[in-house]
C-alpha cells in the first residue's frame, strides 16, 4: 500500500473505538515523510468539502488539525493569506504552489520536487571527466 492511499485512509476518519485521526503520511516533524508536490496536492484535495476545486481557509484549517498541529486557525489564515493572490478567499489552482512553498517553509512539510521513487530507473554511474 502507498503512502498516499496510508494517508487517504487515515484521513476519510479514525477507526472504530480510536481517538486518533491524524494522518498518517504527514504525522509530525519528528516523522516527516517526503512527498512530491502533486501527492501533497492530491491529499489535500480530499479536504475540498463543497468540491469546486479550491481551498478555503477553513478547508484547510481541517487539513492542518488532522496533520496533528497545534493553532491551525492561525496556521490557515497565514497559509491562506500569502497564497491568494487575487484575495478572493481561497487558494486556486494557479495558487497551489505558492501553498506548496508555504507548507514546505512554514509547516514543516517535507516536499520534493521529482517523484520520490522510479521503479524502472536504473541509477546511472557518475560521470568522469
Amino acid at each position: 500500500m502507498s503512502a498516499t492511499a496510508k494517508c487517504l485512509e487515515a484521513t476519510a476518519g479514525p477507526p472504530a473505538g480510536s481517538g486518533s485521526s491524524r494522518c498518517l503520511l504527514f504525522p509530525g516533524k519528528e516523522h516527516r515523510t517526503s512527498v512530491t508536490a502533486a501527492e501533497f496536492k492530491k491529499w489535500l484535495k480530499q479536504f475540498d468539502a463543497d468540491g469546486d476545486g479550491r481551498i478555503s481557509r477553513r478547508e484547510l484549517r481541517e487539513a492542518i488539525r488532522r496533520r496533528g498541529a497545534w493553532f491551525a486557525s492561525v496556521k490557515a489564515w497565514c497559509a491562506v493569506r500569502r497564497a491568494d493572490r487575487d484575495r478572493n478567499g481561497f487558494v486556486d489552482d494557479c495558487e497551489m504552489e505558492s501553498l506548496v512553498e508555504f507548507a514546505e517553509n512554514e509547516l514543516g512539510f517535507l516536499i520534493s520536487k521529482e517523484p520520490t521513487s522510479t521503479p524502472n530507473r536504473r541509477a546511472q554511474p557518475p560521470l568522469r571527466w
